[in-house]
């Protein structure tokens, strides 16, 4: 068995005139922690959703537990253990908190009772046990992130594709989340993280791979990425590494 869950070759996506993501490669080995990093406009988004087969591949072939998932519908990557989260989070309002993280069980079971078995031993791994009544719409924006995190680890993953789930937290929720994604990667789940926040990529991750206009531009640990003069200049701009104006 390889030592890598997930190995994306040469991925690339096109909308008319502008390349999203160009060329672009990842290897994920099982167990880790992995950050996905770029400024705002790079491509990560993309990239996720031609992983999960929320959007085709252009070019380029993913390879899932050594299994071409190329062309696969969302639902059925999802039942072979990888899933994922968005942005956007949408709970379904009306429903409770259980209710919403049910729906995640459901991709591994057609019992009601064991959905439900199946999202309270979820809800008290992420903290949330006690919301398990709460209807879903009266929730913060920190509760409903830690719900859409509950709501797929329900599915039973093996491999969880997080879309900057800290974004919009404060610092308080913010550690708060990452000490639940600590929990996630002792369970054996392996993670791959869009995140903006640096500090986070660096207490957190094992490996970071780095996009800018759709390119991969760098990978290793985050602290060789942290140093690397092509991350330095994607964030900070032109001007990076050119003397200050009057410097002799």
């Amino acid at each position: 068995m390889s030592d890598f869950i997930l190995e994306a070759t040469n991925i690339s996506k096109r909308f008319g005139g502008l390349v999203a993501v160009k060329e672009a490669s990842i290897s994920v080995k099982r167990g880790d922690i992995v950050g996905l990093i770029g400024p705002n406009g790079a491509g990560k988004t993309t990239f996720f959703n031609m992983l999960s087969g929320f959007m085709p591949a252009d070019t380029g072939e993913i390879f899932f537990k050594g299994k071409k998932i190329n062309g696969m519908r969302p639902s059925n990557i999802c039942k072979l253990g990888m899933t994922r989260t968005f942005q956007i989070v949408k709970p379904f309002p009306e429903l409770t908190v259980l209710e919403n993280v049910m729906i995640g069980a459901f991709n591994t079971t057609s019992s009601t009772t064991d959905a439900k078995k199946i999202a309270m031993e979820v809800l008290n791994l992420v903290g949330y046990a006690s919301y398990a009544d709460m209807s879903a719409g009266s929730l913060t924006v920190a509760g409903r992130k830690r719900v859409e995190v509950a709501k797929a680890l329900a599915t039973k993953p093996e491999l969880m594709l997080l879309d900057e789930v800290l974004a919009g937290l404060t610092p308080t929720e913010m550690w708060s989340m990452i000490d639940v994604l600590g929990k996630v990667r002792d369970q054996g789940v392996t993670v791959l993280i869009v995140e903006h926040v640096m500090a986070v990529i660096m207490n957190l991750c094992d490996q970071v791979f780095v996009l800018n206009y759709g390119e991969k531009i760098a990978e290793g640990t985050p602290a060789e990425v942290s140093e690397n003069p092509k991350v330095l200049e994607a964030y900070l701009g032109d001007d990076y590494g050119k003397p200050a104006s009057g410097a002799n």
